[in-house]
């Protein structure tokens, strides 16, 4: 055990000085001479670090995933400078003894590379300095000085994101450890970033002093020292001059190459090669380019039989990636029919027996055309536009609409169903349009009457034809998919509690978290649970009140919910809290509301009858109920047939037991206490509703 302790901690000292050897031999051999042989082995060694500095950039996830890399672009440029310096000391004390005196790797550069020719070297070298100066280091300096500008910028709002992810219970102390060091390391990296891109700038200038220094000194000694004429010295130290800057400047590239491939990644979690095959292969992308090859190859003096082949290799990858594309539903579709002969035909799934599908819409087979993408689908287009619509008002996302056809129906026939209850059917003909009288048509048309499925009114089925008569009678003409549509539009509106569950009720919270992470948490899930404000938020719908302010809905949940537990209580006394946004619901901020009041003596035996009954769902006896019903309705009625909106005003006690007596009845119309009322806003009483006939004061008061 001991010794197996004792080789762990040697092993661990031994990694522990590698750094600290490697930096001592880097200085060493900047003043140290060594043999041209040393010098070969350090030049591979020096191309192999590149490689695979390289090969690491590019399989790099995100940039953190290369952390080390500025620290390893400082030792790899101290590495390359070491090497030039003991280059330059072998080339000016041994290079008049031939091109062979620096070592192969030199003479290799020198004579492979440039042909021997040492002005084609020079040009070669100068490009390869402008590529790696101008273009490379430059561009990737500056991606690296804006991203840590950004991200030392950013780091405050990411630290306070993190605190607030925190107190709100998101995540752990350790999780939030954890992330707070990833933020600082990120800041890190792209500072350092900014600092090793000027690393790489510099080793380019060194590289050029390097190449004049070696350049002069080498004629200069090869003239003076050993007495060579001014032309072979110039070849000889000209020659090693530029092999040598050669051998530094490749892996230099290299190097400026994986900079500027991890300051301007992308967070993927891909590798860059497989990030960019992803985002080349698609068919779109590779058919124009063989498109344009191709007449570009037809033009007279190009190289048509390199244009044309180019043009012939993209459309084979175009045609292969679309091979791949209409391969892939094929491939899910055969796995389904391999799987199918596998299952036993007296086994049944659960999805045969379960419809998960909460808004249904059934079609008889004569309708559907309706929803036919061939005919432009109207019906489907349409239902798209309720939800978005009834999502925006109601302040969740509405349930898809799941649309199938039913034989069971006949064939102008629809069912509408939610949560597998039918809430509505009707019978409609595809190829006619429907006449709606709003009780203002001067003249009759001729059709098929029938009653408006959406609002009871009289309608005609009429043929296209007549389109234009019935408009000048004072119709209104719908198209089939509109009648289908309204229908569904008010079914939904109206059955918004049903569609309203847990998971939407914990969306809201999430959605809310965002910005108002501390009320979140002073609500769920102490003191009201998540079933308790669903069932809140249920209540609320039930009654017409859309969750779009959701925020101060929420705000008067924690409010009311020091106060009271019961759950009825609690619901008026959200209420009474969002007073505000329920009446705006009814009529705009500056007009003011029209109402309908209960009689004293009235409103007095509907608190008799809640005393008598508490607890109970309807305490309101059925006689009263029924005057109460039939007053209501007399006093209602003509501003219904006026389509004006108004609201059924009475107390606090009162107000639920009243809300479930009328709610079958006057679905849209609300009934509010007087504490729901906003503090200055007018009053218009329309009616007071008493034990018979009701009176009509028409007078004004402020609330």
């Amino acid at each position: 055990m001991l010794r197996q302790i004792n080789l762990g901690v040697w092993m661990s000292a031994g990694r522990g000085a590698i750094l600290p050897l490697a930096t001592l031999m880097l200085v060493m051999l900047m003043v140290v001479p060594i043999p041209a042989s040393l010098l070969d082995v350090g030049f591979i060694i020096n191309i192999m670090i590149s490689l695979a500095v390289l090969m690491v950039a590019l399989n790099a996830a995100k940039p953190l995933d290369f952390s080390s890399f500025p620290t390893v672009l400082l030792f790899a440029t101290l590495l390359r400078l070491a090497l030039n310096v003991a280059s330059t000391r072998v080339v000016l004390v041994s290079g008049h003894e031939g091109t062979a005196a620096a070592g192969q790797v030199i003479e290799a550069f020198g004579h492979f590379l440039i042909g021997g020719d040492y002005a084609v070297g020079i040009f070669v070298f100068l490009i390869l300095m402008i590529i790696n100066l101008v273009v490379i280091t430059k561009g990737a300096g500056r991606v690296a000085e804006v991203s840590a500008r950004f991200t030392l910028d950013a780091m405050p709002g990411k630290q306070m994101a993190i605190d607030a992810d925190l107190n709100a219970g998101l995540m752990t102390p350790e999780e939030a450890k954890a992330r707070r060091q990833e933020v600082a390391t990120e800041a890190d990296f792209y500072g350092s970033m900014d600092g090793a891109s000027k690393f790489v700038k510099g080793d380019a200038v060194a590289g050029v002093l390097i190449l004049v220094i070696n350049i002069v000194g080498g004629l200069v000694l090869g003239t003076v020292s050993h007495g060579l004429s001014l032309a072979d010295a110039a070849e000889t130290y000209i020659l090693l001059s530029i092999g040598d800057a050669l051998v530094a400047s490749v892996p230099a590239l290299l190097l400026s190459i994986a900079a500027a491939s991890i300051v301007t990644r992308v967070s993927s979690p891909l590798d860059l090669s497989g990030q960019i095959t992803s985002q080349f292969g698609s068919s779109r992308a590779w058919l124009p380019v063989a498109g344009i090859l191709t007449v570009l190859g037809l033009l007279p003096g190009m190289p048509h039989l390199i244009v044309l082949t180019a043009a012939a290799l993209a459309g084979y990858v175009a045609w292969k990636l679309f091979q791949a594309e209409r391969r892939k539903p094929a491939a899910g579709a055969a796995e389904l029919d391999i799987l199918a002969p596998a299952v036993s035909s007296s086994t049944i799934g659960w999805d045969e027996v379960s419809d998960n599908a909460i808004i249904g819409l059934e079609l008889g087979y004569g309708l559907i055309g309706l929803v036919d993408e061939r005919k432009g689908a109207p019906l489907m287009a349409r239902i798209t536009g309720i939800r978005k619509q009834l999502s925006r008002e109601l302040g969740f996302v509405v349930p898809l609409v799941r649309v199938r056809d039913e034989l069971g129906l006949g064939p102008n026939s629809y069912r509408i169903t939610v949560a597998g209850v039918v809430h509505g059917e009707d019978e409609i003909w595809p190829e006619d349009l429907l006449a709606l009288d709003a009780g203002g048509a001067l003249d009759r048309v001729e059709g098929r009457e029938v009653k408006d499925p959406t609002f009871g009114l009289d309608a005609v089925w009429i043929a296209p034809a007549k389109r234009a008569d019935a408009v000048v009678a004072g119709y209104t003409v719908v198209d089939p998919s509109t009648v289908v549509a309204t229908h569904l539009n008010h079914i939904v509106a109206t059955s918004a509690a049903e569609l309203f569950g847990l998971d939407e009720a914990q969306k809201l919270l999430d959605a809310l978290k965002e910005i108002s992470p501390q009320l979140v948490a002073g609500l769920t899930p102490q003191p009201l649970p998540l079933a308790s404000i669903a069932a809140l938020c249920r209540a609320l719908l039930a009654e017409g009140i859309p969750l779009k302010d959701f925020r101060r809905i929420a705000e008067a949940m924690v409010d009311a919910a020091q106060e009271e537990s019961d759950p009825v209580r609690l619901l008026e006394a959200v209420r009474h809290r969002i007073g505000a946004l329920i009446v705006q619901t009814v009529v705009p901020i500056r007009m003011p509301l029209p109402v309908l009041t209960l009689d004293t003596g009235l409103e007095s035996l509907i608190h008799q009858a809640i005393r008598a009954g508490q607890g109970a769902a309807h305490p309101i006896e059925p006689a009263l109920g029924q005057r109460i019903v039939q007053a209501v309705g007399e006093a209602a009625g003509p501003l219904l047939s006026q389509a004006q909106r108004f609201a059924i005003v009475t107390s606090p006690i009162a107000r639920r037991a009243l809300s479930r007596l009328l709610a079958p009845h006057l679905r849209e119309v609300p009934v509010l206490s007087f504490l729901e009322i906003p503090d200055g806003k007018p009053v218009e009483v329309v009616a007071v509703i008493g034990g018979g006939v009701p009176q009509l004061p028409h007078q004004e008061m402020a609330a």
